[in-house]
């Protein structure tokens, strides 16, 4: 069989325990069609086939992201108004003057991200006062760093109706002044409340942001991407870009279901036409999301099994904010698991993880072995005890190791939790209790990109990658570059019933493989954050190249 592509002299990491290092591939029609050294491959080679050298350089199966919102990621790239979760003030002020000469027609200003901890670390006074004497009369709308709160300035509550005698949506919250005035904090639930008000991208700007989004991702070696939380409208974008040609990545999009508090089951019917209407090739759609709570930071919000610290913003204790009743949540999956729906459910808090949990319990002993494997995101607190009922129920751990490390986001739990935020993300515990374990960056909250190779060495050093400080968060959990990369790779294709397609490379399987400027094996684990991608390829074509 003569191939279309052969890559060859390399150092190929492949996954597959039974043949781990290979110095040859062989693709032919987008599949592998011969792995193993660079001699055996001479029957495979003729004029037609193109042979690439790859001196030595080590190769590894495509990385899929579990975990990412790559829509609101692209429109970031491509439209909105910017700026680093560590901005200051001054920073932030010269980036939204810069932003309204650049769009002197736009009606909304809209981006972010504010980090979490922003109005502790500075005083300036009401959040939207400050906005009003710079937003030169627009509505202006940024997100924080966790993409759960917002902050406004003063046309943009008027614009959605918000005044003083606008009640809390249950599950959330508009942050008030001394006299009872919203002061332009708002968070979780309230926030869908401004979000309606803001103006609809166009389905050409939703294809554009997908596609910008995607180049992204291969230019880090990401061949698949979860689409966490995916709109009808980014279904649709989505598909229009497979059929384009243009969908260089597996994705999975887990359709939205209805945000906020509730305490009564919905209607999966529409779910299920979405489904249907917006598979095709490499869209897969057959996913639902749903929030059980919120985020351990300074705001609150995620479910805790003990209290939070209490400050002068929170002078009572909460354990924050269950958005779904456990009943409406053992109803619901008990309808998604029968319609075939693997369902991702956000649990931050412990508490959450717990009912999370019991809800899976109890819909298992209702509807059986389903062969589906849902998924906790986030987890990054979870009970002792809890810890085996993930292996025990067939439970996935959708993790985020991009922030596994000392940095403000992590000094703002701590702020809010307390020392129990210094245990964090347990996943040492997770794989040897035999947890199915899957990794997502969660771009754009709390990271700037998508680059899996900071993640990567924070899951080996525990410390921050971009500093290299010595500082480390919870040490013990660290686990083996081997590990890592597996989890990366094939686990994150189990994580979406992919793992027979790709994953790993194998003869018979999709050709998704990614060439490395540098051998993470042979490098210091500080130093793994610095590996950088030289070529990728999807379905054995060349997708991106340095």
């Amino acid at each position: 069989m003569i191939s279309d592509i052969v890559l060859t002299n390399g150092k190929i990491y492949t996954i597959n325990p039974r043949q781990p290092w290979a110095e040859t591939v062989a693709i032919t029609d987008g599949i592998y069609s011969y792995v193993g050294t660079s001699a055996g491959a001479t029957p495979y080679i003729d004029e037609t086939t193109k042979v690439i050298d790859l001196q030595g350089k080590m190769a590894m199966p495509g990385i899929n992201d579990a975990h990412t919102h790559s829509w609101q990621g692209g429109f970031k790239l491509l439209y909105e108004c910017n700026f680093h979760f560590a901005s200051t003030p001054d920073e932030i002020a010269k980036t939204v003057k810069e932003c309204i000469q650049a769009n002197p027609d736009a009606q909304w200003i809209r981006g972010g991200q504010w980090t979490s901890d922003f109005f502790k670390n500075y005083n300036i006074g009401s959040p939207k006062k400050w906005l009003d004497k710079i937003s030169q009369g627009k509505a202006i709308y940024f997100q924080d760093d966790a993409t759960h709160n917002a902050w406004v300035n003063s046309k943009a509550l008027e614009l959605a109706g918000i005044d003083k005698d606008a009640p809390d949506p249950e599950g959330g919250a508009f942050v008030r002044d001394e006299h009872g005035e919203p002061n332009g904090l708002v968070l979780e639930t309230a926030k869908t409340l401004i979000e309606q008000y803001l103006p609809e991208w166009t389905l050409e700007q939703n294809v554009a942001s997908l596609a910008a989004a995607v180049r992204h991702a291969n230019s880090f070696g990401i061949t698949g991407i979860n689409e966490a939380r995916t709109p009808p409208a980014i279904s649709l974008a989505y598909q229009k870009l497979d059929k384009q040609g243009l969908l260089t990545a597996y994705a999975i999009t887990y359709l939205q279901t209805p945000r906020g508090q509730r305490d009564k089951p919905f209607d999966i019917g529409p779910m299920q036409e979405i489904s249907e209407q917006y598979s095709s090739g490499r869209v897969y759609t057959k996913f639902a999301k749903m929030f059980l709570d919120g985020i351990p930071t300074a705001s609150r919000t995620a479910v805790m099994m003990e209290p939070y610290m209490t400050d002068e913003d929170f002078p009572e204790e909460t354990t924050g904010n269950l958005l779904i009743s456990p009943e409406a949540l053992f109803r619901d999956l008990v309808k998604l698991d029968r319609a075939g729906f693997t369902v991702k459910i956000h649990t931050a808090g412990d508490g959450a993880v717990r009912i999370a949990l019991d809800a899976i319990e109890k819909m298992r002993a209702v509807n059986g072995k389903s062969g589906l494997r849902h998924q906790l995101a986030h987890v990054g607190f979870i009970h002792p005890g809890d810890l085996p009922r993930f292996a025990q129920l067939d439970v996935t751990a959708d993790l985020s190791p991009y922030i596994w490390f000392p940095s403000p986001i992590i000094d703002s739990t701590i702020g809010a939790v307390g020392e129990r935020a210094l245990h964090y993300w347990p996943i040492k515990d997770l794989l040897a209790s035999a947890t199915n374990v899957s990794i997502g960056s969660d771009w754009p909250s709390a990271v700037d990109t998508m680059n899996p190779w900071p993640a990567i060495e924070a899951m080996v050093t525990r410390r921050n990658p971009f500093t290299n400080g010595k500082e480390a968060l919870w040490s013990e959990q660290a686990i083996t570059l081997e590990q890592a990369l597996k989890i990366f790779t094939l686990d994150g294709a189990r994580a979406y019933r992919l793992e027979d397609l790709t994953g790993s490379v194998e003869v018979g399987k999709s050709a998704e493989l990614i060439i490395l400027e540098q051998n993470p094996f042979s490098l210091k684990p500080e130093d793994i954050s610095e590996v950088s991608v030289e070529m990728t390829l999807f379905a054995g074509k060349i997708v991106y190249e340095r």
